[in-house]
């Protein structure tokens, strides 16, 4: 076993290529192989989720076509599948990302439970996947989790959940040698870190509110939505540091100056994690008050969701604008540039939210594509690390432009329309549509959510390309 770590150290050295070298003080460097191979099984269930939400949501538009929607004898199937299409595009896409970042942070030890924890997640996305068309369940569109009421969907909701808890687990008790904590690969390993700490209070929000929230008191979709709030808000700051040590990453890759030391971004990333030490105290003081409970989580995301993204994502800007890039490094700069725009904007369109309307659904998609854009942008940084080719630089740069385009469009039509009254979580006749400003924003969120479907599918296709085959020498 001791070689295999000596041999893991030897390896590190070798892996960080010319241009990480070169980098600006925020490099990082590839594990052995062993964890990489692990990190690669972690993004190809990453990118199956997202194939798996591209097919869903061709299914649905399919269960709402006229004379083609008879082909689908599942009660509700719309519903169903809009279901599975968001548990697969954010949580699956996103903690199974997580799941390639802290493999590459881990060192070789404990790698079976690693493998483990890869199957047990995709034995469980696999049977989420699955539950529409298994067994009969009313789906339920809760906030952060939408469920299947079935035996079917839980299980696969649960071993899924299970396998997440061995990743993290793992994560927390493989870390790498103390000397690669050190300078600016240090201030990304901390934000890996963090993550996986934030993850750990998600999972233990989920069980205290499951012990703490009678079913019978409750109808489903209540029930479920107080059931998931608590660990809903906590995994948001989970994506959040994920993204921001990710933000550094790809700052570096392409070359930016940013004007951080090691020990400030450190400091900042760890201010990013501090709010979540606050939710024990929200379940202690306000768990009898399932009222109080929900605003506490609301302020606290609000509020604690600012301390580390404003200023780190400021220093970063500027240090693209100092910095000086090259051709092989512009889909970095572009996935990094579109997610801290996006980022900034979905966190200032959460200062206006009041009532329930679509201003919300403005916010989470700007936040939520921002972190899939930082997520896209490191896949495409890693694929040749990982030992796969060199993706097509200039499809690779235009994608996230696309996609980031194509969400901010959606974004302002849902702020606008929300600004009109427009309700979310409706559809059709129920949006009450009645006047042109009210229709054109809606209109306007089509388009976007279009062409942001748009550059997820190119997305997809350069992906699919680098990593069909691999590399020469590999």
């Amino acid at each position: 076993m001791s070689s295999t770590y000596r041999q893991e150290d030897a390896n590190r050295g070798a892996d960080v290529t010319g241009e990480e070298k070169r980098g600006g003080g925020f490099a990082f460097s590839m594990p052995s192989e062993a964890s990489r191979k692990l990190a690669s099984g972690w993004l190809w269930l990453g990118i199956a989720s997202l194939v798996g939400a591209g097919l869903f949501a061709i299914l649905l538009v399919l269960s709402r076509t006229p004379y083609v929607q008879d082909i689908f004898p599942w009660v509700d199937f719309f519903h169903s599948a809009l279901v599975v299409h968001v548990d697969l595009s954010v949580l699956l896409w996103f903690m199974a990302f997580a799941g390639v970042l802290w493999s590459l942070n881990s060192s070789a030890r404990f790698i079976g439970m690693g493998w483990l924890a890869l199957l047990l997640a995709t034995g469980g996305a696999t049977a989420i996947v699955l539950s529409p068309f298994v067994g009969a369940g009313k789906p339920l569109m809760s906030n952060y989790v939408p469920v299947i009421e079935s035996t079917f969907f839980f299980t696969g909701l649960i071993v899924f959940a299970v396998g997440i808890a061995l990743l993290v687990l793992r994560s927390l008790i493989a870390a790498p040698d103390a000397k690669l904590w050190q300078g600016g690969e240090g201030s990304i390993r901390i934000g890996f870190y963090a993550a996986s700490i934030a993850t750990v209070f998600a999972l233990i929000s989920f069980g205290w509110s499951y012990a703490l929230i009678s079913r019978s008191a409750f109808e489903s979709t209540e029930y479920y939505d107080l059931l998931f709030w608590g660990g809903g808000h906590v995994l948001q700051f989970t994506y959040s540091l994920l993204m921001l040590a990710g933000w550094l990453w790809l700052a570096d890759a392409c070359g930016a100056k940013t004007p951080l030391t090691p020990r400030i971004a450190s400091m900042l990333l760890l201010l990013g994690l501090l709010p979540v030490f606050y939710v024990p105290v929200i379940y202690l003081t306000y768990g009898d008050n399932l009222g109080n409970y929900m605003v506490q989580f609301t302020q606290l995301m609000k509020i604690g969701g600012a301390f580390a993204p404003v200023p780190l994502g400021l220093a970063i800007l500027y240090g693209v604008g100092a910095g000086k890039g090259s051709a092989a490094t512009n889909p970095q700069r572009a996935a990094l540039l579109s997610s801290i725009i996006l980022f900034a904007i979905g966190g200032g369109i959460s200062l206006m939210i009041g009532e329930s309307n679509t201003i919300i659904t403005a916010h989470y998609h700007g936040t939520g594509g921002a972190i899939s854009l930082a997520f896209m942008g490191l896949a495409i940084h890693l694929l040749p690390r990982l030992g796969y080719r060199t993706p097509d630089l200039k499809w690779a740069t235009l994608m996230s432009y696309i996609y980031g385009a194509g969400q901010l469009l959606h974004i302002i039509g849902l702020l606008w329309s929300g600004g009109y009254g427009v309700q979310r979580k409706v559809a059709g006749a129920a949006q009450g549509l009645h006047g042109f400003a009210q229709t054109a924003g809606m209109g306007l969120m089509g388009l976007g959510g279009l062409v942001a479907v748009v550059g997820g599918v190119m997305f997809l296709v350069v992906v699919f390309k680098a990593m069909r085959k691999p590399a020469q020498g590999n």
